[in-house]
């Protein structure tokens, strides 16, 4: 190969390197993914020192209707087709201590008409509790 058509393709090479470095670079922004498990009810036991009420609550703050007032040793379950959201929703239950604080679930899971369901405990005391996904 002769020396001017090496220098050509070289200069050819590094200007199409040059451009390209001088591009922007664009990053899609990852999709949040859809919490796991998928189910149709949610159920919260009530293992804390205290009375409680809950409602299943949407990533963007979205609240269907709450539970009565129960106390030590019972559950509630609430199922997710009885609210308006679409399928796919992912909700956590948000729970409130009577007298107490407020408290949202340790993790989220997505709403599926499968019959499946989700089971939280709350455990704790009036002012310091946890509300944890069991299932």
């Amino acid at each position: 190969m002769n020396r001017t058509l090496l220098g050509r393709r070289s200069a050819a090479v590094l200007a199409s390197v040059t451009a390209m470095a001088a591009l922007p670079s664009v990053t899609a922004a990852a999709a949040p993914a859809q919490a796991h498990p998928c189910v149709q009810k949610v159920a919260v036991v009530n293992n804390a020192g205290f009375v409680l009420t809950w409602a299943p609550t949407t990533r963007t703050g979205e609240q269907a209707a709450p539970t009565d007032e129960y106390p030590i040793n019972q559950t509630r379950v609430i199922d997710l087709s009885t609210t308006a959201w679409p399928k796919d929703t992912d909700v956590r239950p948000y729970v409130e201590a009577v007298g107490g604080t407020k408290e949202f679930g340790s993790s989220y899971v997505s709403y599926c008409d499968n019959g499946q369901t989700a089971t939280y405990t709350v455990t704790g005391t009036t002012f310091d509790y946890s509300v944890t996904r069991l299932t």
